[in-house]
C-alpha cells in the first residue's frame, strides 16, 4: 500500500510539475504557431499581388500579340499593293517603250 501512495504521490508530482513546464510550453508553441500563422498570411498575401502581377502580364503579352498579328497583316497587304504598283509600272514602261520603238522606226 505504502508503496501505491509513493507511486501516486511521484506521480502527482511529476504532473504538477509537468504542467508549469506545459504551461509555457504552451505559450510557446502558442506564440510560434500565430507567427507561422502571419507568416502564412503574408506568404499568401504576396502570393495573390504575384498572381495579379501575371494575370497582367498575360494580358498585354496577348494585346502585343494582336498588335503584331495587325500589323503582320497591314505588312502583308502594303506588300501586295506594292507589287500591284510595280506590275503596273512595269506594263506602263513596256508601253512608252513600244510606242518610243514605233516612233522612231517611222
Amino acid at each position: 500500500m505504502n508503496k501505491k501512495v509513493a507511486l501516486t504521490a511521484a506521480l502527482m508530482m511529476v504532473v504538477g510539475l509537468s504542467g508549469c513546464a506545459s504551461t509555457d510550453s504552451v505559450k510557446r508553441a502558442q506564440a510560434t504557431a500565430d507567427e507561422a500563422k502571419s507568416l502564412a498570411q503574408q506568404a499568401a498575401s504576396d502570393a495573390s499581388a504575384a498572381k495579379g502581377t501575371a494575370e497582367a502580364a498575360n494580358a498585354a503579352a496577348a494585346d502585343a500579340k494582336r498588335m503584331a498579328a495587325n500589323a503582320q497583316n497591314t505588312a502583308n497587304s502594303a506588300a501586295q499593293a506594292a507589287a500591284g504598283a510595280q506590275s503596273c509600272c512595269n506594263a506602263n514602261t513596256e508601253k512608252l517603250d513600244r510606242m518610243f520603238k514605233k516612233s522612231m522606226s517611222k
